[in-house]
């Protein structure tokens, strides 16, 4: 059994879904890009019961409000999307857990305010959006981003309807990761049904968000900063293994080198199979694992 929530902003609410105690340990969930809460439906229900989960949606995302007509969505909204709901649930110290984008913005929350993080949990993620390699390319993703939020401002579309089998469909083809059941998990708290069809609930400007980028030498500066309370769990088939994605190769490998040099004796690292959604397509392949991290005493859980 869950709750809803919804938590005030300046533009209107953030959404999201609770389980468990309020009095539990608390832990927040953060989901991927172009996602939303529901992506911890088969997760959670195997994690402790000790604990309180709660699942956001991002602005734009879910049930979550859309920002303001000629807002973009950048990288350290998601982040600040974080602190008020902290700050809502009057959360001091809490568990960060996110998946692939989330797991970015997690990782990002807790280097801002490590004081406010005891453990972080990565799912297809390293905690960090990959830099370019070079400043052109650094300079073209400004540029993309601006010139894709004039253009759907522009258009001024008026969202699409679909008929539940099409935008199932849709989605599958946009999440070759997913399984139908996960899709449609998904979907439930994705899309809104009208008398046309269903409509997408995500804010088309989500595509053109702004990120935040860090080097490798970044990365493990940061990581050791926060180093003996963070899991990563990699998918044998997922997102962040190199030779799946050839383009982030350089950076994966020179991180995962940094793992072993610096790194290894520090963080959790942990490779399961399956996909880039495991954790929604078959959770008990991680559960094991987060749950031992979570409830582990000391600052070093076994996996």
């Amino acid at each position: 059994m869950f709750s809803e929530l919804k938590f005030h902003v300046p533009w209107g609410h953030v959404a999201a879904k609770a389980w468990g105690h309020p009095e539990g340990h608390p832990v927040l969930c953060l989901h991927g890009w172009l996602d939303n809460a529901n992506t911890f439906d088969k997760l959670i229900p195997l994690l402790p019961r000790g604990c309180y989960y709660v699942a956001m949606d991002f602005s734009g995302h879910g049930l979550s409000s859309h920002r303001p007509a000629g807002c973009p969505y950048h990288f350290l909204d998601y982040v600040t999307d974080v602190r008020r709901v902290a700050a809502a649930l009057q959360w001091r110290r809490f568990t960060l857990m996110g998946h692939s984008m989330g797991g970015a913005v997690a990782g990002m929350f807790c280097f801002l305010y490590p004081e406010m993080v005891d453990k972080l949990i990565l799912l297809e993620s390293l905690g960090f959006l990959l830099a370019p390699e070079d400043t052109e390319a650094w300079l073209k993703s400004k540029r993309k981003v601006i010139d894709g939020l004039l253009s759907l401002e522009a258009k001024q579309q008026t969202p699409k309807a679909w008929s539940p089998k099409a935008a199932l469909q849709r989605l599958l083809e946009a999440n070759s990761h997913l399984t139908a059941e996960g899709g449609a998990i998904l979907l439930q708290r994705g899309a809104t049904e009208t008398p046309a069809g269903l409509v997408y609930n995500r804010d088309l400007r989500a595509r053109t968000q702004s990120r935040e980028f860090f080097t490798v030498e970044q990365c493990v500066k940061l990581l050791q900063k926060i180093q003996d309370r963070v899991l990563i769990i990699i998918s044998q088939d997922g997102l962040l293994v190199p030779h799946n994605i050839p383009s982030r190769n350089q950076f994966v490998k020179a991180l995962q080198e940094a793992f072993e040099s610096t790194l290894k004796e520090h963080i959790q690292l942990a490779e399961v199979p399956g996909s880039h959604f495991v954790h929604l397509n078959e959770p008990e392949v991680v559960s094991g694992i987060i749950s031992n991290f979570l409830t582990a005493q000391s600052s070093r859980a076994r996996l």
